[in-house]
């Protein structure tokens, strides 16, 4: 049997694959017997949505990219009736075939393993591929502390962003005394630029929730919670399909297995609070208060949710746990880096051509992640950074490409590897701004609770905004500089404590923008609106298309002849530049 299985997470939706698989369901049924229609989740390619795999009755396997709706009549036509492969449409096969081999080819998929290869409200699917046996065995077993000592061995760190060690948290937690205990999944994902999460959310949910039940099993608990973003409808959607199936199959809820362990999930939709990401945040919110952080210690492995024994890990542990239970510590420790072992998943975004999720071994350089993985930049432009570890983290330039990801190093360049968001940027990018846009962004989240974070981060954001306009002081660095190091400081969480973090290393490597902004008033990367100026040059054969473009009138002169721009009607829009033919703009 012929199996068509359409990409459906939110990404793939978002690029028309709803349309997609409405006109499959159209075309097929005149193609006669032998067909299936099937649904997935995201495969990581989301830069090549809408994506459709052909499984012939072999078992070979082609992805084809960009499958529009009016795609589908050629696809079904060609692949499917006649056999034939679309070489202009394939990004990849199980023949290494394929426009886009090397994007899968240089990962390693442990938590994406499942992403794009099942259907993720199907539970069946899921358990034909041993889904639910490493839960089994924990059971059978029944020894909660060699589950724990498998978890440190196996030196999984948390993927949250702190990076402790998985197994000790856990072990903190069992021995904690308490009447109750609780398992959270942090699932509060709120970098810009990460859909890590989401991802795994949608297209491989019993992954997760075999996790917490394994977390469950050996701490001693039999109630967890995920908390979600609100604004991920689909992945609450496939959450609540997936509770529900394997509560029916006996995996989750009562006497699971038929053995004398029992563990309830619930969903707590966040309402979109960034700091909600901080786990006593966290737990505040799902008490019914408002998200807010507070001193630790205790921390919540000791006194967490209502006042009980509360781990916390986030998406991409959880989805980690069944398969170091399955295959061993030391098949996951072979993996990575001393101190830092297994895989990392990154939402790779920005001025990069392969855009999506990759998964690849700790230890790889981020040029390595950058060229070989993801293609390269968009344009053929320059490469100039990467931030990392979203609002938290930092920007890393090019001249460190080949720094290694791990926790150490990536610590040492001053920024953190964060949860796993990575934004590519070229030479085109103000790193200036950049840092604005960061601050801007941590400043409009904080709680408000500490007066450092509340109001340092402020002037901050006040200090980066007038040198972006033009207006800054030669003092203004140093201000900065001071001002980061004490809210960094004197936050009592880390959102505070790691807000600073992009202007720090901005400052630190690309000193000279931050000098030419407020020294000569313009801006190197010519971003930065208020502090561009334009002209029109020779090459101006007079032919009208600037003139009818600009908003403001600026422009004037006649038919085939040179045209000139008057600076004080100028609002420095960019216009005329855009739609220039004959590069006959000049832009300062």
């Amino acid at each position: 049997m012929t199996k068509l299985i359409v990409g459906l997470g939110t990404c793939g939706i978002a690029a028309g694959a709803e349309e997609t698989y409405k006109a499959l369901t159209q075309k097929l049924p005149s193609t006669g017997a032998g067909l299936e229609l099937a649904k997935t989740g995201c495969i990581g390619m989301c830069y090549q949505e809408p994506l459709v795999e052909v499984r012939n009755g072999q078992g070979h396997r082609h992805l084809y990219g960009k499958m529009s709706a009016d795609k589908v009549d050629r696809l079904v036509d060609e692949c499917v009736s006649q056999g034939k492969i679309i070489d202009d449409w394939l990004v990849w096969s199980d023949e290494n075939q394929g426009t886009d081999v090397n994007f899968l080819a240089r990962q390693r998929r442990i938590v994406l393993r499942n992403c794009g290869n099942l259907n993720p409200e199907d539970i069946d699917e899921y358990l034909k591929i041993n889904g639910y046996q490493a839960l089994n065995k924990v059971i059978e077993e029944n020894n909660p502390e060699a589950i724990i000592t498998k978890m440190i061995e196996s030196g999984l760190r948390g993927r949250g962003g702190a990076g402790f060690l998985t197994g000790l948290k856990w072990r903190f937690t069992r021995l904690s005394k308490g009447e109750r205990k609780f398992i959270i999944c942090n699932a509060d994902e709120g970098d810009p630029g990460a859909f890590m999460d989401r991802s795994v959310l949608e297209s491989d949910p019993h992954s997760v929730l075999e996790g917490m039940a394994i977390a469950a099993h050996a701490i001693g608990s039999k109630d967890g919670y995920i908390y979600v973003r609100a604004e991920y409808p689909l992945a609450i959607k496939r959450l609540t399909i997936a509770i529900e199936q394997a509560e029916k199959h006996g995996v989750l809820g009562d006497r699971i297995f038929g053995k004398d362990f029992s563990f309830h999930i619930k969903l707590k939709e966040g309402a979109g609070a960034f700091v909600c990401g901080e786990e006593t945040a966290l737990i505040g919110s799902i008490e019914g208060r408002r998200g807010m952080p507070r001193v630790r210690p205790p921390f919540p492995a000791v006194k967490g949710l209502w006042d009980y024994p509360t781990n916390i890990n986030n998406v991409e542990t959880f989805a980690n746990v069944p398969w170091i239970i399955l295959n061993g510590a030391s098949a996951f420790n072979s993996l990575g880096t001393a101190n830092s072992k297994g895989t990392k998943v990154f939402a790779m975004a920005g001025k990069i051509k392969r855009g999506g999720l990759v998964e690849v071994p700790m230890g790889i350089s981020i040029k390595d992640i950058v060229f070989d993985v993801c293609g390269g930049i968009k344009n053929n432009r320059k490469f100039k950074a990467v931030q990392m570890g979203g609002p938290s983290g930092g920007c890393i330039p090019a001249e460190l490409m080949n720094t290694v990801i791990d926790y150490e190093s990536i610590n040492k360049t001053g920024a953190i590897m964060g949860s796993g968001g990575l934004v590519v940027m070229d030479d085109a990018t103000c790193m200036v701004e950049v840092a604005r846009f960061f601050l801007n962004f941590t400043q409009r989240e904080s709680c408000g609770k500490c007066t450092f974070c509340r109001v340092g981060s402020k002037r901050m954001l006040e200090v980066l905004t007038r040198i972006t306009e033009g207006q800054g002081k030669e003092s203004d660095i140093e201000l900065l500089e001071e001002l980061a190091v004490r809210v960094k400081n004197t936050s009592l969480c880390g959102l505070g404590q790691t807000a600073p973090n992009p202007v720090l290393t901005t400052l630190k490597y690309f000193r000279s923008e931050y000098e030419a902004h407020i020294s000569n008033k313009k801006c190197p990367a010519h971003y930065c609106q208020k502090l561009l100026t334009y002209s029109i040059t020779d090459a101006c054969t007079g032919c009208m298309v600037c003139t009818r473009s600009c908003p403001t009138n600026a422009i004037s002169g006649q038919k085939q002849k040179k045209h000139v721009i008057d600076m004080a009607k100028c609002i420095t829009c960019g216009a005329c530049y855009k739609v220039c033919r004959f590069d006959a703009i000049y832009r300062d």
